[in-house]
């Protein structure tokens, strides 16, 4: 393999039948041990890359799907459609090719092919190059590595951002979010609502700045304000109000009140340490029926629901992600601290989180969670491109206050703020 690959291709997976296959002489394997990043992180494909007539060939399903491209095959015509939405209101990039020909259509324009796309044991193969020119990933080469290496284009996805205790730093940045969650209430130890507690507490008015003011500007921002509402489990709280139901209706109604009077929009509902130990189906039964009432009378408000969860491979089992799911408006999975926020959460950690949240709930009601407590500018925009590469809703960042410049920059070249 040459040292510079310029004709370093991605190609698409698509399972096209009985075509005509490339002559032994112009294929064959690629050096072994190539892999293929997209975001810093493996991106899996069905068939080992090959060569032809010194050109880098890999499956191209596996990536279009990856990058959020929409794929068609025509049979009769043996024509492929790749349509890829930029960002709102820009019209979308449609590249259309043909299996054998150097002549692809891009928004109407013919544009040469250095390699015709070509069925290679039973896989449509595409150029790299092209593909990545006409839809905005960046893509280079570590010949050390052997390691192809590919940057999605930038997107437009949901952001929820929180905004707790000690976040007035980075007020300035709630307007790069679709949502806050300000988190001013919490579920004290003796299970009642409460905005006095003593983390999660209703700040107190500094001259002209009020809590009630940050929200009102939010919203007239274009910004979504929800009311976190916050508690763990650590001295039972949850499980006492779970168990008493008239409890459970109070402060579900204190909840919902307090959104309505103070211009909320919506309810993030962030309910921690549920299931570690007892009857877990229980425990989930319980916080079932909690969230299903809190849903209605939200519901009855104009108030959306977001319910924030601890992930499926956490060590708390209390959290039926599939029925939850029904129940609110989107789940964020709080992919974190699984090694103490001491460092950039592991990517197989998380990568299993979403994998597993997806077997139950549908991947526009979901949420990746990163916490900025263990991510930094090196290492945030991989976890964005887990979201991006599953088709995520979108993306909640614990917190502001601690986001900083340098991490919000390469937030910005990975999403839209």
């Amino acid at each position: 393999m040459k040292k510079h690959l310029a004709k370093i291709v991605l190609c698409a997976a698509i399972s096209l039948g009985s075509l005509t296959a490339l002559p032994a002489s112009a294929v064959h394997a690629a050096p072994a041990g190539v892999s293929i990043m997209l975001d810093g992180y493996p991106l899996p494909f069905p068939v080992e890359p090959v060569m032809m007539n010194g050109t880098t060939m890999v499956p191209f399903r596996a990536i279009s799907e990856a990058l959020g491209i929409q794929v068609e095959w025509n049979q009769k015509a043996r024509k492929i459609t790749a349509t890829r939405k930029d960002a709102a209101g820009a019209a979308p990039t449609v590249v259309v090719l043909t299996l054998g020909s150097k002549d692809a259509v891009v928004n109407g324009t013919v544009v040469k092919l250095a390699a015709a796309p070509q069925d290679i044991r039973g896989t449509t193969m595409l150029p790299l190059k092209f593909f990545s020119q006409q839809f905005g990933a960046a893509a280079s080469w570590d010949q050390a590595s052997k390691t192809v290496s590919i940057t999605s284009p930038k997107r437009d996805m949901y952001t929820l951002g929180f905004y707790a205790q000690k976040a007035y730093s980075e007020v300035s940045l709630i307007p790069s979010f679709d949502a806050v969650a300000f988190g001013w209430a919490r579920i004290d130890r003796d299970g009642q609502f409460t905005t006095t507690g003593k983390d999660f507490w209703w700040p107190e008015a500094a001259g002209e700045v009020t809590p009630e003011s940050i929200v009102q500007n939010a919203a007239a921002g274009g910004t979504a304000p929800y009311l976190m509402v916050y508690s763990s489990d650590s001295s039972l709280e949850l499980s006492k109000n779970l168990e008493d139901t008239q409890l459970q209706q109070q402060t579900i109604a204190s909840i919902v009140e307090l959104a309505s009077s103070k211009g909320f929009k919506g309810i993030g509902l962030d309910l921690e340490g549920l299931g570690l130990t007892g009857d877990k189906a229980l425990v989930q039964s319980q916080y079932n029926a909690f969230v299903k009432n809190l849903s209605t009378a939200a519901r009855a408000a104009s108030l959306k629901l977001t319910v924030i969860l601890h992930p499926l491979n956490s060590s708390y089992k209390g959290y039926d992600y599939k029925t939850l799911g029904t129940l609110a408006d989107d789940l964020v999975i709080m992919a974190y601290a699984y090694e103490g926020e001491t460092g950039p959460e592991p990517m197989n950690k998380v990568d299993e989180s979403i994998r597993l949240a997806l077997d139950q709930v549908s991947k526009d009601k979901l949420i990746l969670g990163i916490s900025v407590y263990s991510e930094n500018e090196a290492s945030v925009n991989a976890k964005i491109g887990l979201a991006k590469r599953y088709g995520l809703k979108g993306i909640a960042v614990w917190r502001l206050g601690i986001i900083g410049q340098p991490v919000l920059n390469r937030m910005g070249e990975a999403i839209e703020l």
